[in-house]
């Protein structure tokens, strides 16, 4: 099933492309970083547990889990109304109800730049417009991602806190926060504000101990040496292509690399 939220740095082509193969699984499925979701709605397991730190992101996948058909109504509103500015005027408003917060958010991931989600320092979201303007697609299938996630828990929490849920027959899948503009520089330096270094370290131990566990982990990561030293015992790494699009400039964009760790 198709994600029907745009995350930068989401999956969706890595499911596509066949350079990895998800090994079998008997648990459930858990994903402390979910983003738009695009391996889960790719496995559509019966069992799973999916968190992540945005709340606004996770009221969206609540908001779609429990009463679709008004996150829906809602949308075909924002759709009739858009324009370059109510757009901002959208951006700035708060919407009190779960199923409005929902359409609201993804009026503004369909239609801002890129599909980007950023805050300002206030915590507000600080997109600008970008050039498309459909708000809903014709593939859009919200009943089939309400009836995926009916028996999903979406969680509200850090990444420790999920992966400790991981057990025996669990298939654990880890999509840190990175870009692969990070393959060639600094890292540690230009990537803090995102996920920082020891962020990095405590999520290496983590996915460590639910292996030892009995779960099996897929991590993706960005391919710079730093990761490849800190999981240098841990197993041998894929190395996957991609292309890199999120950029604003042409000259930025083209092929790249991701490496992936199966335990």
């Amino acid at each position: 099933m198709k994600p029907f939220i745009k995350w930068a740095g989401g999956k969706r082509w890595l499911v596509s492309s066949g350079q990895v193969i998800i090994p079998e699984f008997e648990g459930r499925y858990i994903e402390p970083f979910l983003g738009g979701g695009a391996v889960f709605f790719h496995l559509m397991p019966s069992s799973a547990i999916l968190s992540d730190v945005n709340p606004r992101l996770i009221d969206t996948y609540r908001a779609v889990q429990t009463d679709w058909k008004a996150v829906l109504k809602e949308m075909k509103k924002l759709q009739t109304k858009h324009s370059k500015d109510f757009y901002y005027e959208e951006r700035a408003r708060q919407r009190k109800t779960l199923h409005t917060r929902a359409a609201q958010f993804l009026y503004l991931n369909r239609t801002c730049w890129n599909g980007l989600y950023r805050e300002n320092l206030s915590g507000k979201f600080n997109v600008p417009i970008g050039s498309k303007s459909q708000v809903l697609m014709p593939d859009d299938d919200f009943a089939g991602a309400s009836k995926a996630l009916k028996n999903a828990h979406l969680n509200l929490c850090d990444f420790e806190d999920t992966i400790l849920e991981a057990k025996k027959g669990d298939l654990v899948f880890l999509d840190p926060p990175y870009t692969t503009a990070h393959n060639t520089n600094g890292f540690v330096k230009y990537n803090q504000n995102i996920f920082s270094w020891d962020d990095q370290i405590r999520l290496s131990r983590c996915a460590v101990a639910a292996k030892k566990r009995g779960a099996k982990v897929i991590l993706t990561n960005a391919n710079h040496q730093s990761i490849l030293d800190l999981y240098a015992d841990v197993g041998e790494p894929v190395i996957v292509n991609r292309s890199s699009v999120i950029s604003g400039k042409k000259s930025a964009r083209g092929s790249t690399t991701e490496v992936l760790y199966i335990l």
